[in-house]
C-alpha cells in the first residue's frame, strides 16, 4: 500500500492538470490579438492621437460582452476548477489622485514601448523580438510592485 507524500501527490491539482489546456487558451488569445491587429504598433497610435475609433469599437465589444457575463456569474454562483465559489469582491474607490498617477504611469509606459501590456508575449511570438526587452520590464516592474506593495499607500 502507498501514501502520498508531500513531494508526490496521489492526485495533481485541477489547474495544473489544466495547464496545457491554458496554455492553449494563451496561444489562441494572442494568435486573435494578432490577427485582429490589437498588437499592432500602427492601431494603437492610431488610437492613442484618436485618429481611428478601431481600438475603441474593440473595447466597446469587450464591455459589451463582459458585462451581462459577470453579471450572469454573479446569478449563478459559478464554481471555479477547484470547487470555490467566483465571487467577485466590490471594489473600495479610493481619492482620484492614485488612480491620476496610475493612469499617467501606465499610459506612458504603453506610448513608449507602443504596446498594451496585455499583447506583448504576442508580439514577441509573432517575431517582433525587441518586444522581449518590454516583456522583461514588465515582469521586473511586476516584482518591484509586488515587493513594495506593503508599503504604499492603497
Amino acid at each position: 500500500m502507498t501514501t502520498a507524500t508531500a513531494t508526490t501527490p496521489a492526485l495533481a491539482r485541477p489547474r495544473e492538470r489544466l495547464l496545457p489546456a491554458y496554455l492553449f487558451g494563451g496561444v489562441l488569445f494572442g494568435i486573435v490579438l494578432t490577427k485582429g491587429e490589437l498588437v499592432s504598433w500602427f492601431r494603437i497610435q492610431e488610437a492613442l492621437r484618436f485618429k481611428g475609433p478601431y481600438l475603441y469599437e474593440v473595447f466597446a465589444s469587450a464591455l459589451a460582452v463582459a458585462t451581462p457575463a459577470f453579471a450572469w456569474l454573479k446569478r449563478h454562483r459559478v464554481r471555479s476548477v477547484a470547487g470555490e465559489v467566483i465571487a467577485i469582491q466590490p471594489k473600495a474607490l479610493g481619492r482620484g489622485v492614485r488612480y491620476v498617477y496610475g493612469g499617467l504611469l501606465f499610459g506612458l509606459g504603453w506610448a513608449l514601448v507602443g504596446a498594451c501590456p496585455g499583447p506583448l508575449f504576442a508580439l514577441v511570438g509573432a517575431g517582433v523580438g525587441v518586444m522581449a526587452v518590454a516583456c522583461l520590464a514588465a515582469v521586473a516592474g511586476t516584482w518591484v510592485y509586488g515587493y513594495l506593495r506593503p508599503r504604499l499607500p492603497h
